[in-house]
């Protein structure tokens, strides 16, 4: 069942430009849509251009048409942050907010057994390279009074446990960055977030759990009107924390 943006939320982006990182998947399509009925104008960044065309059409129907930004983080270079964040001040001349959804598991696998390419892979496209794209926007942010970057994590308790392997490794490492850019951060403009949205019936998640063994999932709507939320300036109150869509916070 979708949850609908409470009315205080509907404008809360207004004038914004949010870059949503991984938008063509689960919960970044969700939340582009989200920020764009919230009054943003988004920059749907991802692979699959597919993904992102059938993403925009949901978003330009309940806001302002967003832009498109093909492009594989497996196989990106600094060269191409430098490159995005160039063009963002270029033809919107501000970046409000970015939210990295991003994320690579090919499935549960016992580490001694993990292709080593995968295992790079896996923590490239789920740490490294979203490490390195915010890098690169971090300048652009700067410039505005007040702007947001939002790491979507998992839960360690659970990552934390066998067979996660590079997908358990890379969590833990985004649970680190945050802490470390908070750190570096909390007393200028740009606010740092994590995002805990619980198990969400996504294709990503389907990959470890089976439907029959999965009651708790639910859709990813909530954890989107949370990152509404924590992009818009009702999140300074949560900056260098993680915030979690079943309504508690998880340090």
């Amino acid at each position: 069942m979708s949850v609908a943006p409470a009315p205080a939320a509907e404008a809360a982006l207004q004038g914004r430009v949010i870059l949503v990182v991984g938008a063509g998947g689960g919960l970044g399509s969700a939340a582009a849509v989200a920020c764009a009925r919230a009054g943003a104008t988004v920059v749907l960044l991802g692979r699959h251009l597919r993904r992102l065309e059938r993403v925009y059409d949901q978003a330009a129907a309940v806001g302002a048409p967003p832009l498109l930004y093909p492009l594989d983080l497996h196989g990106a270079s600094p060269d191409d942050y430098a490159e995005l964040a160039q063009r963002l001040e270029q033809e919107l001349g501000r970046l409000d907010g970015v939210l990295v959804c991003a994320a690579d598991f090919a499935g549960l696998t016992p580490f001694e057994l993990t292709e080593p390419a995968l295992l790079v892979r896996t923590l490239h496209v789920t740490l490294t390279a979203p490490a390195l794209l915010v890098q690169a926007c971090l300048p652009l942010l700067r410039r505005q009074p007040d702007a947001a970057v939002v790491f979507c994590v998992d839960d360690l308790a659970t990552v934390g446990g066998a067979y996660w392997g590079g997908y358990g490794l890379a969590q833990h490492g985004l649970h680190g960055l945050i802490s470390s850019l908070h750190a570096e951060l909390q007393r200028g403009p740009v606010r740092v977030h994590g995002l805990n949205p619980g198990p969400m019936r996504t294709a990503l998640r389907a990959r470890a759990w089976s439907l029959d063994e999965d009651a708790d999932a639910r859709g990813p709507e909530r954890a989107a009107t949370l990152a509404v939320a924590l992009l818009s300036p009702a999140g300074v109150g949560r900056r260098g924390q993680v915030a979690s869509s079943a309504g508690h916070d998880v340090r």
